[in-house]
């Protein structure tokens, strides 16, 4: 199935109905799900049966599909949420609940120039791909050889390897690229690379990082200073799931709780020193909110409320 501008969809192809060479998601009815780009005459072999692809092409999207044992599937379209979950890994990948956070705090979208460092298994990679559309351009800086392996295999995997170019450097030397919208770096001392990080992004470009552990991120806060970086953030995501039960609508019995301190900046066009206005500008900002809150709560009730 190709789309308008004649390239294969890399994920499932628009539509009711599955067809060949989209990327399927196989749910058991114990939730346990799979991941298959259909091809007429293969076959999906699992402890619960085999499932012919052709069985499969022409099913509308959510169909009950059963094996030759008699066991069945549910078919569906996978979201980036499903892929991301999928992904192969040899380390730890970063979380959907933090690439989604990501994407839109950092104005990632159909078009964007994107640089990011630190590829890892390829989680990060493939949601940007995934978002800058066939437009868009990725780039993914990484060291280590074994690394950048496994994310090329998992971009291939989904098809969206055509967006991406994989460079194998460390950053220290500088990155080829200029005037990008945004940049990733998924390292645990993003401070020590903020001249080149400054030197890549376009004027109010966008800088972002995540860190697991408070030292790392004051350390950064006061690199900040030493380059023309303002308007920082930082933030971690929290996640609770609840019970879809309507008798007993209760949270999950664990969450997905922290995982990473994100920190966002953005690229300017003043002297480091000056940084200073920028980041107690949005304290100040902060702190006229907190007051107006403050006092709503103190106000007493309106008697028409």
């Amino acid at each position: 199935m190709q789309n308008p501008e004649g390239k294969p969809f890399p994920l499932s192809s628009p539509g009711d109905l599955a067809q060949a060479g989209d990327l399927v998601q196989l749910v058991s009815p114990s939730n346990k799900t799979t991941l298959v780009r259909l091809k007429s005459g293969e076959t999906v072999q699992s402890h619960r049966g085999v499932l012919a692809h052709d069985d499969l092409i022409g099913l509308r999207w959510g169909s009950k599909v059963h094996t030759h044992t008699g066991s069945y599937y549910y078919l569906l379209q996978p979201s980036l949420h499903d892929i991301l979950k999928e992904t192969r890994r040899n380390t730890q990948i970063m979380y959907p609940k933090d690439i989604g956070y990501i994407l839109v705090m950092m104005g990632i979208g159909p078009g964007s120039q994107v640089v990011e460092a630190g590829t890892g298994s390829g989680a990060l990679a493939v949601a940007l791909a995934w978002a800058v559309g066939a437009g868009g351009r990725v780039i993914s800086y990484e060291m280590r050889p074994e690394m950048q392996s496994l994310a090329r295999k998992n971009l291939e995997r989904v098809g969206l390897l055509e967006r991406v170019t994989l460079k194998l450097r460390d950053i220290a030397q500088g990155f080829d690229e200029t005037g990008m919208d945004a940049l990733f770096l998924d390292l645990t001392n993003p401070y020590d690379y903020l001249e080149q990080a400054y030197r890549l992004l376009r004027p109010g470009g966008q800088f972002g990082t995540i860190l697991p552990t408070t030292n790392q991120v004051a350390r950064l806060l006061s690199a900040f200073r030493q380059q023309p970086f303002g308007f920082i953030e930082v933030c971690e995501i929290m996640l609770r799931f609840y019970k879809p039960v309507a008798d007993r609508l209760r949270p999950t019995d664990r969450m997905v709780a922290h995982t990473g301190y994100l920190v966002f900046a953005r690229a300017m066009q003043f002297e480091a020193e000056e940084d200073e206005i920028a980041v107690n500008s949005d304290e100040d900002n902060q702190s006229s909110e907190a007051a107006e809150s403050n006092e709503d709560a103190a106000s007493p009730p309106d008697r028409n409320d």
